[in-house]
């Protein structure tokens, strides 16, 4: 249940009903003046009627606006519910605006026609004050139903709230009570939790601001061209003249030597004007793709959790390049054709207005037909794109897994998938070529029609005398012209509708907010490094129904190296995310330093926190700045201290006998390296950062045991004083911890040191004896390795049929 706000609606009802009173007075009034209304039925008999004359024409129209509105209000205040009526004069808005343009081509038609009938002088007057008003109250009817359109309507609750504070402000003698229920109206209307995008071609040409002076200067070249152009068909009259009819040499000599000069200087004019609209057409491309970039970085991390990184990347490539396409060549094209429509039709009405009329009356016609071609058009345009997104995320989700694609032989259903995808985006440029053929068939029938019109008539005119030989050349070569521009008018049309289309997603991305801001204030020069949860409990924003951490609380002092263990899934890595602020909980708080996390600054936040991951990701550059990221650019790292945090890592020794040492390309997501190498890098990345708080999350998952055991020395040894949160299975990185937090379905079930928590006889000692089983296990599997190694390169020794036999045999055996 829904009602109108009662300003709002009392005011539009009470002007629309105005309007369609004095809209029926003023069109009797004019009609009992313009005709002898003694017999007016005679007006009524087709012998009687003359379209040239007739002013019952007019009149019937303005019955027919005054019913509409009458219509509309009638609706309004019989409607139950408020809200669908305004939905129908919503949805019956643009109708009446087509209704509009033909009830205008009908008055110019009936106009140019009059003047070809016989009227005394006084008829005249007042036929012509009739077709004024008819041409002005259709104006009136159409901006007294938009404002009955814009009535606000609120919900059912809304309205009981409204009624009850009108009731408390009777009570206590307040009279305001128009003033607040406007306010909620307003609030209703626009609520502020529901940003919405302005998609427009406005909105579009807002980001060329900064290339005003660039379009200015193209625009001065732009005129010129123009301008040369648009004399070249008034001098070619002149030509025709100076031949066939006048047959005056001098006339003709001096038209064509002006047709030259005007044809080479617009050339030159036409050249600058293409290369500045192309540069900023650059210009444009490299401003839009900035903007969403620097978005898209700066987005909460659960975005990225719920948006595919192919439908990113289609965003920045596809999307901007044909918005950037379209709007570089659309001011170029819409500029020059403004200025060439306008000097155009300056010149087509010198020559005859009355021709000139005929000629433009294709021009509503045409707006029509461009108009709802270019909704069509651009719902087509934005499937498209997405479309072409979705096999954009097959693409690079293929490619970026490549090896696993290989591995299981998977290479013919990815190929299928993307052959769908890509039928899909054939589908749709097939129905947007049928669209365009159609479009096309209407204006080129629509633009002969025209042609034949012009000439039936202007030869009508040259026949009587007001219009010379050359000059309907003329014309009709400005006609020509300008059906080009028109043409061209509606290919900017359809192509801005198919960049506003391609940029709807794009301005989504460009006006999101992150949901969660890194916009702390707290710069502190020191953090010592202790970190608390208190009652956290937390649920990933793609999954807000399924809990991954429950009333979780623990903390770790200054210097304390603490590990979070327990089985996988249990909310050990979420703890980790939490503290990088990466999410932010539900409920509890992540304190370091007895300050929430949130309340930190961000680049101050991570620059004493650092991570280390199970999966950790390098870039596609060198060794060392994938050690230096985010320290200092590549011309003024540090080499000793690269060296030194490598060696801490242990990454030292293998980087040096790389070909090019530490300049060695890792290549994309460090594909060149192995799993062990990649995580001493990320290692030896984190501890460039001499961070307050290290993060491990199963940091040494990929080292043999040698290595691992160089790298626990490490953050034994070489980080006293700092805390440090390991994320780790093995026993052999966590037993030293000086606190070991025991977490399962999300909840801490047990803390304490190995020893005290072994002794307890809970989860964790079953996890500790499950692993001790598991490594006895493989210990025995060692000693037999060795002894079959053993035993093969005796048997090798022995043997002349090589090594390769003796293998096989202890296999069968």
């Amino acid at each position: 249940m829904a009602s109108c706000c009662h300003s709002t609606f009392t005011k539009a009802v009470f002007l629309s009903i105005l309007g369609a009173l004095v809209d029926t007075f003023l069109s009797v009034l004019l009609l009992i003046h313009g005709t002898n209304f003694s017999r007016f039925s005679e007006h009524l008999q087709v012998q009687e009627f003359k379209f040239c004359s007739s002013v019952f024409d007019l009149w019937v129209l303005s019955i027919l606006r005054s019913c509409s509105l009458f219509g509309a209000v009638f609706g309004l205040l019989c409607a139950k519910r408020k809200r669908d009526a305004v939905a129908r004069i919503i949805l019956l808005t643009k109708p009446l605006l087509y209704y509009i343009i033909a009830c205008t081509v009908y008055i110019v038609v009936k106009f140019l026609l009059s003047t070809e009938c016989s009227m005394d002088k006084t008829a005249k007057i007042w036929f012509d004050c009739f077709m004024g008003w008819t041409f002005l109250g259709t104006l009136m009817t159409y901006g007294l139903w938009y404002l009955l359109s814009r009535i606000k309507v609120v919900s059912l609750s809304t309205e009981q709230e409204i009624g009850s504070i009108q009731e408390r402000q009777t009570l206590l003698g307040i009279d305001d009570f128009e003033n607040s229920s406007d306010s909620n109206c307003d609030d209703e209307d626009t609520p502020s939790d529901k940003k919405e995008s302005n998609i427009s071609a406005w909105r579009l040409m807002s980001y060329c601001k900064p290339d005003i002076p660039h379009i200015s200067l193209a625009s001065l070249f732009l005129l010129l061209a123009a301008v040369g152009e648009i004399f070249i068909p008034y001098y070619t009259g002149q030509v025709i003249d100076g031949i066939a009819i006048e047959k005056d040499k001098a006339k003709f000599a001096r038209a064509i030597l002006i047709m030259a000069l005007i044809s080479l200087g617009t050339a030159i004019a036409a050249g600058f004007r293409g290369g500045l609209f192309n540069l900023i057409e650059a210009r444009f491309n490299r401003r839009i793709n900035n903007y969403l970039f620097g978005s898209i970085v700066k987005q909460e991390i659960g975005f990225f959790d719920g948006t595919k990184t192919g439908e990113i990347v289609s965003r920045l490539t596809s999307d901007t390049t044909k918005m950037s396409d379209q709007v570089g060549l659309n001011i170029n094209v819409l500029l020059r054709n403004c200025v060439q429509s306008t000097g155009t039709c300056i010149f087509m009405f010198k020559l005859s207005w009355k021709l000139s009329v005929v000629a433009l009356i294709g021009l509503p016609l045409i707006a029509f037909i461009s108009d709802i071609y270019g909704e069509y058009y651009k719902k087509l345009s934005t499937q498209v794109q997405e479309a072409t997104a979705k096999a954009n995320e097959i693409a690079a989700e293929v490619v970026s897994s490549m090896k696993t694609v290989r591995s299981f032989a998977n290479e013919d259903e990815e190929i299928g998938q993307y052959k769908r995808r890509q039928n899909d985006i054939y589908k749709l440029k097939v129905k947007e070529s049928l669209l365009y053929g159609g479009y096309r068939w209407c204006t080129e029938i629509l633009a002969l029609a025209l042609d034949v019109v012009v000439l039936l008539y202007g030869g009508h005119l040259v026949l009587k005398g007001e219009l010379s030989g050359g000059y309907l050349v003329s014309f009709i070569l400005y006609q020509f012209q300008l059906s080009g521009y028109i043409e061209e008018v509606g290919d900017i049309y359809t192509g801005l509708m198919e960049a506003v289309g391609a940029s709807k997603k794009v301005f989504e991305l460009i006006d999101r907010d992150p949901k969660i801001q890194n916009n702390g204030g707290v710069t502190s020069n020191e953090v010592s490094g202790e970190v608390k949860f208190e009652n956290v409990s937390f649920a990933y924003p793609t999954r807000p129904d399924i809990p991954v951490l429950s009333n979780v609380s623990f903390s770790a002092e200054i210097g304390e190296v603490v590990a979070l263990v327990g089985p996988s899934g249990g909310g050990k890595s979420s703890c980790i995310n939490l503290l990088q602020h990466f999410y932010e909980p539900t409920a509890g708080q992540v304190l370091i330093d007895s300050i929430p996390v949130k309340d930190y600054e961000h680049k101050f936040l991570h620059t004493k926190v650092a991570l280390v991951s199970q999966e950790p990701v390098l870039f596609a550059r060198s060794v060392k700045d994938n050690i230096a990221y985010g320290i200092t650019s590549s011309s003024e790292i540090d080499q000793s201290l690269v060296e030194h945090v490598s060696q801490l890592a242990n990454a030292h020794s293998f980087i040096s006998e790389m070909p090019e040492g530490y300049d060695t390309e890792t290549g994309e997501k460090g594909l060149q390296l192995s799993g062990g190498q990649k995580q001493r890098i990320a290692i030896a990345r984190a501890l460039m950062r001499n961070p307050q708080i290290l993060l491990l999350d199963e940091a040494t998952s990929a080292l043999d045991a040698e290595s691992e055991h160089l790298v626990q020395d490490a953050i034994y040894k070489n980080l006293t004083g700092h805390t440090v949160l390991i994320v780790a299975h093995r026993l052999s990185t966590i037993e030293k911890a000086d606190k070991i937090v025991v977490i399962d379905h999300g909840k801490v079930i047990a803390q304490g040191k190995h020893k005290e928590l072994v002794e307890q006889n809970g989860l964790y000692a079953k996890l500790v004896r499950r692993q001790m089983l598991g490594l006895e296990k493989r210990s025995s599997h060692d000693v037999a390795q060795t002894s079959n190694r053993y035993l093969s390169r005796s048997n090798s020794e022995s043997s002349d049929s090589g090594s390769s036999n003796c293998s096989l045999a202890i296999s069968k055996k």
